[in-house]
């Protein structure tokens, strides 16, 4: 456990790690003061695309949390970041939420409906879903086998203060049933996010730790790109999932409590 007092950038994912819902909790601001206080550095890493970073700051504000927008790194910064370098100056179909689009939008991209001008097809997690966007994307997947198709995360659900609600991955399983394709996957547990917010801080793989409530996202991305990585349970990983995981993380904590008790 000293090893976590030497770590200087924390990359946190945020729902079922430091709120759940539209509950903050507890001992969360007391962690990320205790952070900053110590001379280092926390962004939030999620793989939730329905917000822009601008919603998220919003958001955080209403909890009680003060951010800035380079306190964020999203699955929707590293799609666009991975579009910029892959398919600059490309035309999209987004199912995802306007927040998503302006995202986008702000990045360079054209958006538009209209099938027959689509040169890209990417997915989030969509709370605005509707059957025509699923209609859309069949059609698209389904008439033209090579257009490229992303998805901004492999999320099945998204947990809430009553459960949890289907995430892109969900989405994408029901596409994958019309269609037999599978996206290309931006976020989480890909290495992309926390590598980009390293070379964003300057901090090395060695002081850099990935904290997440999730084995198959958070846990996964942070073993990808080489770094330290601690599981809290206070989201959707249960012990019975964990023993049954075959990627382990270096630290299991019932939640961040355990973590600001370790820095303080």
């Amino acid at each position: 456990m000293d090893k976590l007092k030497q770590k200087k950038l924390f990359l946190f994912d945020m729902d079922g790690t430091l709120y759940l819902g539209n509950r903050l909790y507890d001992f969360t601001n007391e962690l990320l003061d205790t952070i900053k206080s110590s001379g280092g550095r926390y962004m939030f890493m999620t793989n939730n695309s329905s917000r822009s970073v601008s919603d998220y700051i919003k958001k955080l504000a209403c909890l009680g949390v003060k951010a800035v927008r380079e306190d964020f790194i999203t699955s929707s910064q590293a799609t666009a970041y991975y579009l910029n370098k892959h398919y600059k100056g490309k035309t999209l179909y987004v199912c995802g939420t306007e927040s998503l689009k302006e995202e986008l939008r702000a990045n360079g991209y054209e958006i538009t409906e209209s099938l027959d001008k689509v040169e890209v097809v990417v997915m989030g997690f969509d709370t605005e879903l509707t059957f025509k966007k699923l209609e859309d994307v069949s059609k698209l997947l389904l008439s033209r086998c090579d257009i490229p198709y992303i998805a901004t995360n492999p999320d099945y659900v998204c947990p809430t203060e009553f459960g949890s609600v289907p995430d892109c991955g969900s989405v994408c399983d029901m596409l994958y049933n019309v269609s037999g394709r599978r996206p290309l996957v931006i976020g989480k547990p890909e290495p992309l996010m926390p590598i980009l917010a390293m070379e964003h801080t300057g901090y090395t793989r060695e002081e850099t730790v990935v904290i997440g409530d999730r084995i198959y996202t958070d846990i996964k991305s942070g073993l990808n790109a080489g770094v330290s990585t601690i599981l809290v349970m206070s989201g959707e990983t249960t012990y019975e999932i964990l023993e049954k995981s075959d990627d382990k993380p270096d630290y299991v904590m019932e939640s961040g409590k355990e973590l600001l008790d370790i820095l303080k």
